[in-house]
Parts: C-alpha cells; sequence; structure tokens
C-alpha cells in the first residue's frame, strides 16, 4: 500500500480550523487573544485531578478482560526508535517486531505504527512492504518526528522543511513539538503559528495529509494549567493529536497528565463534536501501567476513543512486556482465577 493510501482518514481542514479558532476566540489568533482565552480557562483542581487518576489505577479487571487489554494495547502502540545511532538495519528490525510482535502466536496483534527519524522513513515503508496502511484497518503506518526534535530550538523555516522532508518521504503521521520557550514566556501566538503552518506542510501534492501529533512535553510545562492551556492551543491550531513528551524528559507521561488532555480532548468534543487524539509516550514501561491508562481511555474520553486513530502509546520497551503478560496467560499462569494481578 502507498504511503499516500496508508492514512486514508481525513485530517482536520486548515482553512475551516483557521475560521474556527477565530471565532472561539473572538479575533485573530495573536498573543493577547489567545492569552485571553487560554488564561479563562477554569483552573485545575490538581489534588482532584490526582485523586481521580490514582482512582482509576486501582481498578481490577477480570482474566477474560485482560486478555482483551492486552492485545489493545498492542493494537495501540507506535513502536520506536528515536536514537542518533539508528541504522536502516535496526530499523527493519522494529519493523519485523511491529508485524509479527510474538514469533510463537501469530494470533498477536500487530503494533499501530513504527515511528522513526524522518531519513528513516522509506527503509520503514519499503521493510513493510503490503503491511504498510491504516492501523484501523490492521497495517502500520510510519510515523516520523520532525521540527528539530526532540528540543524544537530551531527556526520555522527549518521546523517546516524537516516537516516537508518527512512527508515527501512518505511518512503518514508527523509527530511535532512545541516551542515550550515561547509557550512559557507566553508568546502563544508564536506557538499557535508554528502548529498551523507544520498541519499546513502535512498536506502532500495530491491534497490528502499526514495526521499532526502536537507534542507538549509535559514534563517542561511545570503546572497542570499549562499543560491544559498547551493542549487546547495545540488543538484549536490544527492538531490531530495531542501527545504528552518526547521520551527525552522526564517526567514523561504521568497518568494524571493523560487523565487531563483526556478531559480536554472530551471537553472539546462536547462543544464541537470533533474527536481529538491523545498520545502519552516515555515512562509506560509494563503492561500494568498500560492498562491503568486504557481504563482511564474509556472511563473518561469514552470506549470510541480506544482506537489507533484517536489514542496511541509511545513506546519501545512496553510490547516486551505485555508480550510477557499475554505468554503468562497463554500458559495457564493464571488458570482458575477470577482476578489477575499485573507483575
Amino acid at each position: 500500500m502507498s504511503a499516500t493510501t496508508a492514512t486514508a482518514r481525513p485530517t482536520r481542514n486548515i482553512e475551516s480550523l483557521t475560521e474556527r479558532a477565530a471565532a472561539l476566540l473572538g479575533g485573530t489568533p495573536d498573543d493577547e487573544t489567545l492569552r485571553r482565552y487560554l488564561n479563562g480557562l477554569s483552573g485545575v483542581d490538581a489534588v482532584g485531578l490526582e485523586a481521580r487518576a490514582a482512582d482509576l489505577g486501582t481498578r481490577s479487571i477480570k482474566t477474560t478482560s485482560k486478555v482483551w487489554a492486552l492485545d489493545k494495547i498492542v493494537e495501540l502502540i507506535d513502536l520506536t526508535t528515536l536514537e542518533g545511532a539508528d541504522t536502516p538495519g535496526k530499523v527493519r528490525s522494529l519493523v519485523a517486531k511491529a508485524l509479527n510482535p510474538d514469533a510463537s502466536d501469530q494470533s498477536c496483534p500487530r503494533v499501530a505504527a513504527v515511528c522513526v527519524y524522518g531519513d528513516m522513513v522509506p527503509i520503514a515503508i519499503e521493510a513493510l512492504g503490503s503491511a504498510h496502511g491504516d492501523p484501523d484497518d490492521g497495517g502500520v503506518s510510519v510515523a516520523a518526528v520532525a521540527t528539530a526534535f526532540p528540543s524544537g530550538r530551531a527556526s520555522l523555516a527549518v521546523k517546516l522543511a524537516d516537516t516537508a522532508d518527512a512527508v515527501s518521504n512518505g511518512a503518514d503521521e508527523i509527530d511535532m513539538v512545541i516551542d515550550r520557550g515561547a509557550f512559557l514566556s507566553g508568546r502563544y501566538g508564536v506557538v499557535f503559528e508554528q502548529i498551523t503552518q507544520v498541519k499546513a506542510a502535512c498536506v502532500r501534492a495530491d491534497g490528502t495529509s499526514a495526521s499532526l501529533k502536537v507534542i507538549l512535553e509535559t514534563g517542561e510545562l511545570n503546572t497542570y494549567d499549562n499543560i491544559k492551556r498547551a493542549s487546547w492551543l495545540a488543538i484549536l491550531a490544527g492538531g490531530d493529536f495531542i501527545k504528552t513528551s518526547t521520551g527525552k524528559v522526564q517526567p514523561a507521561a504521568t497518568l494524571p497528565v493523560t487523565l487531563l488532555m483526556l478531559e480536554v480532548v472530551r471537553d472539546w468534543y462536547r462543544a464541537t463534536g470533533e474527536k481529538i487524539g491523545v498520545k502519552p509516550a516515555g515512562g509506560i514501561r509494563t503492561s500494568k501501567d498500560a492498562i491503568k491508562h486504557v481504563v482511564t481511555v474509556a472511563e473518561t474520553a469514552g470506549e470510541e476513543w480506544l482506537q489507533p486513530h484517536l489514542f496511541r502509546f509511545g513506546a519501545s520497551s512496553l510490547l516486551n512486556d505485555v508480550l510477557r503478560q499475554r505468554q503468562k496467560i497463554s500458559t495457564g499462569h493464571y488458570t482458575g482465577a477470577d482476578y489477575v494481578t499485573i507483575d
């Protein structure tokens, strides 16, 4: 399947997005207008948020539900390699793992995507072959990080060239980073403009578009209020997904942060009827933690978000633990138990 058909699902139209943003903001999305709108959002009750996350994290699930949850987690993983030492051979090995996560169990589903640097996109597409496609339809897509990932410290021209290069290489999805320095200094208009221009750079020559995930790098935003504002800003500017982290900064994806971002997309959906995706990335290494996130998605945004075009895990090591847990169940390790504890 070609790169342009791999993501057949439509992404958000930039022209209509600009019009909607202006209507919601009551004016041009400059620093003053955005500051008034974002600072007018209700503050986050940190104690309440963390208590809700803790409660969701204690939910027990039956053995049969755990089997479903583990397979669902696999289907939602963006299997990732983002190192300076990445080689074509390493990317091919990553793709082989994505296509056949458990060689001893052919019932194991494929992951949603492989996530690589832009220059490795053609290697990943070639290795996927006919399996390159929409993960909602059983294919595996190719995501590329861009915009001077992970720091975002580059001119807009460089960020746009980085994005355009990844898209021309065949990327189905672009994971961009926001300018955290601009955001933290209150230059919201700069962040908004960069996201909208990167969104425009995701458009291919045939008029289709790569999906855009906007990485907030929540570990650098310092407060829940900032994370909430950045989430709304990214959605207003055109992001198809909001993503927690690059995986290069700690803390990365935490359950309270994921819960907060899910509450934002839920509220956006209630206000507009439009569904935006969420991607926690970095630090989710165990099945236990991943299942907590699955429960949180279902209880907050709704079970309909548990599909690849609306929720992803950004991970490199999570898959191995999920496979270990699946193997324990298949070998009867949990036989006779109504409820299971995850190592």
